[in-house]
């Protein structure tokens, strides 16, 4: 970190005062409304783990070894079917703890979770964590909270896919990804969006084009660069803007100001 934090959109730079009270200083949401008490009591258990795009946070059915916190970042869900088809289910970032589960008694989390978006963040040892929350009502109840918007999240996500076109459903989920990331850029396939919206590659490629054609995004081989994301919101609808989930009523899970409704960033 370089000694700064933000709330919101802002920027502060911490007093010597802070600095020496707070033991590290987090981008994570969770993490950020701690008490000063409770993030040093966390931080004898929390350890600095670099998360690269591929490593396996939680696997479908396996023992929970570890949660993590991410401070950048984005790991995805996935849900997959006894025949092996898959489908993300929902993404994950800076606002909380990852895989989204309230207390460690479940040893074993029902979906995949992999990192897609290089990252890092901090690990704790699942056992270890169980022990920090027993009597922390406090922490469970941020615990709890980030959970509930996860299920939301979720929840949200199964109605897209029965009720929208593959257009708008491809504008939601950049936005979603959009909210996570701290450029316009997103470094992604056609094949890897087509898998996880559950739909052929040649969908996602005419969704693209439709998304170029209106002017709200640019895309190249493996990357989507966010050219208008007011108008992509407007373009999304009711797909994205749904109270409590997203960066309009959660502003804290993006540090970026939403692009004017003329700017355009040109792909270099």
């Amino acid at each position: 970190m370089n000694g700064r934090w933000r709330s919101g959109d802002r920027m502060f730079l911490p007093s010597k005062a802070d600095k020496a009270m707070r033991p590290f200083e987090s981008e994570n949401l969770i993490l950020r409304q701690l008490a000063d008490s409770e993030r040093l009591a966390l931080d004898s258990i929390l350890k600095p783990f670099n998360l690269p795009r591929g490593f396996e946070i939680a696997r479908s059915g396996m023992p929970l070894g570890h949660c993590y916190f991410l401070e950048s970042g984005i790991a995805s869900v996935v849900a997959t079917s006894p025949e092996g088809r898959k489908t993300e289910v929902g993404v994950l970032g800076r606002e909380g703890m990852t895989p989204p589960i309230l207390t460690t008694d479940a040893e074993r989390f029902p979906f995949d979770v992999t990192m897609q978006i290089d990252g890092h963040g901090h690990r704790v040892e699942a056992a270890a964590l169980g022990g920090f929350l027993a009597d922390r009502p406090a922490i469970r109840r941020l615990l709890s909270r980030s959970l509930h918007t996860f299920f939301a999240q979720m929840a949200n996500t199964a109605l897209s896919n029965a009720v929208h076109k593959i257009d708008v459903r491809l504008a939601r989920w950049i936005l979603m990804w959009h909210d996570r990331l701290d450029g316009d850029e997103i470094g992604i396939t056609h094949d890897y969006m087509a898998r996880m919206l559950g739909v052929r590659r040649s969908s996602v490629t005419e969704a693209l084009h439709i998304l170029e054609g209106e002017h709200l995004i640019y895309s190249t081989r493996g990357l989507v660069i966010i050219r208008n994301r007011a108008a992509l919101e407007a373009f999304a609808a009711d797909a994205y803007d749904v109270a409590g989930i997203t960066r309009r009523d959660r502003p804290e899970i993006g540090r970026r100001p939403l692009a004017s409704a003329g700017g355009i960033i040109s792909p270099v």
